[in-house]
């Protein structure tokens, strides 16, 4: 009698009939990153039973190269994790015939447990604390972006594509004279990331794609696919698309904004009360005040480089003080005109850099926090706002935000101390690095003069 056909053999085997030869694994390090390993069809039982070997130090890796001294890895003699393959998130890359894509949740072989500083697990930790409350979060994802041309007479050698203002909420060719969007949401659409329309943003060569809603953890893949997606179409085209808050002088930045709400066992949104003032129950003004409480903690994690906080200032659009509003862009937190199964809160403050799971992660932590303590929001904001003397400033610098986090006690035994201190170190080792490199902008300050 032969063996039974097991679910992974029905998936290899469907695989092999669509023509997949190839599956990439990837996982997000601690900003965001993915980092990948591709494996051919026939040694992905393998992958799937026993992992696939990373070093943990990727996870302390920075964007440069350096390996940072975070606990765990270069102090314990750079051990291995193991990615396990999560087949139930595989997709067929649209633009790349026979490879498709797989997200794994890493492993500690010495625990058998979650790695610690994986930010997938992390929002997993989250969501069983809401769930333990009786709450499920909707989330909806906004991120912007700007797409790069090569220019050899930069000091960078990019330029935005398509220079010309005047093109916010625009679409078609007066824009974007090469057709990027159309073909990018075609790709987006047929790889399943749930996207739903797009258009030019304020700045040139900036854009938006939306994504549709979904439970937090569906939503966070997304996101983080959606990121990945956008720059390996834009290197098929010679381009570079970027994420970074604000990466030209000249123009405004990008940034990631996040539409929250909750809902009960029973699928009712808990953040409507038609009875209640403004329509809004007293969870949501709870989930507001404990956004509120705990924003300084959230800029470390939503706003997570040096870059970030050139972002904030008067008039940018970007929120840099702590308040909330009834659908006001200029607040922190926006609640959206829409009511009842669409009664939810838009938090404003993070930027596109920011790494897709612990946005979500850290909003959710934060409103659980202000269900759990039953707290109130102060006065909402009315007008226009960007006036410090009516609500606090945020943190306006990476350090000072670190330090909240750290000083966040609440906020940080939700999320794990040991994920937080992983987290600090490799953040805090950025901003010593930049310290210590001169800039562009100081040579012409100073070289010709002193």
């Amino acid at each position: 009698m032969s063996a039974p056909v097991t679910p992974h053999q029905q998936t290899f085997d469907r695989l092999k009939a669509e023509g997949i030869d190839v599956v990439r694994v990837a996982y997000p390090d601690l900003i965001g990153i993915d980092r990948a390993r591709d494996i051919l069809i026939e040694h992905l039982p393998a992958a799937v039973d026993d992992g696939l070997a990373f070093c943990r130090a990727v996870y302390h890796t920075s964007p440069q190269g350096d390996v940072v001294r975070v606990a765990g890895g270069l102090d314990a003699g750079l051990p291995d994790i193991s990615a396990r393959p999560d087949l139930s998130t595989l997709v067929e890359l649209p633009w790349e015939p026979g490879v498709a894509w797989c997200l794994a949740d890493p492993i500690d072989p010495a625990t058998g447990q979650a790695c610690p500083e994986s930010p997938r697990d992390l929002l997993r930790s989250v969501l069983e604390r809401c769930a333990e409350h009786g709450l499920q979060a909707v989330v909806g994802p906004e991120l912007e972006y700007f797409l790069c041309e090569q220019d050899p007479s930069t000091s960078t050698g990019w330029r935005r594509y398509a220079e010309g203002p005047g093109n916010v909420y625009t679409a078609g060719r007066r824009g974007d004279p090469d057709g990027h969007l159309l073909r990018t949401l075609r790709h987006l659409r047929d790889l399943g990331v749930g996207v739903s329309a797009g258009n030019h943003e304020f700045s040139a060569g900036q854009f938006e794609i939306n994504l549709v809603h979904s439970g937090a953890l569906d939503a966070a893949d997304r996101a983080f696919r959606f990121k990945s997606a956008i720059k390996e179409l834009a290197r098929t085209e010679g381009r570079l698309a970027t994420f970074m808050a604000k990466p030209f002088n000249d123009e405004g930045g990008s940034g990631f904004h996040l539409h929250v709400s909750c809902q009960d066992a029973d699928g009712a949104n808990v953040f409507d009360d038609p009875a209640a003032p403004h329509g809004l129950s007293e969870t949501a003004r709870h989930a507001v005040a404990g956004l509120i409480t705990h924003a300084p903690a959230l800029a470390a994690l939503l706003n997570p480089t040096i870059n970030s906080y050139k972002r904030f200032g008067p008039d940018s659009l970007a929120p840099w003080l702590i308040d909330w509003g009834l659908d006001n862009r200029s607040a922190m937190v926006r609640i959206p005109p829409d009511r009842g199964s669409g009664a939810r809160l838009e938090l404003r403050l993070g930027d596109a850099s920011a790494n897709p799971y612990l946005v979500v992660a850290a909003a959710l932590a934060a409103i659980l926090l202000g269900i759990r303590a039953g707290q109130e929001p102060p006065p909402s904001l009315e007008g226009y706002g960007y006036n410090p003397s009516k609500a606090d400033v945020l943190p306006m610098d990476l350090t000072s935000a670190l330090d909240a986090l750290q000083a966040d006690a609440k906020l940080t035994d939700l999320l794990g101390k040991e994920f937080v201190s992983s987290y600090l170190t490799y953040k805090r080792n950025e901003v010593e690095r930049f310290q210590r490199h001169v800039t562009d902008w100081e040579f012409a300050e100073y070289a010709t003069h002193l």
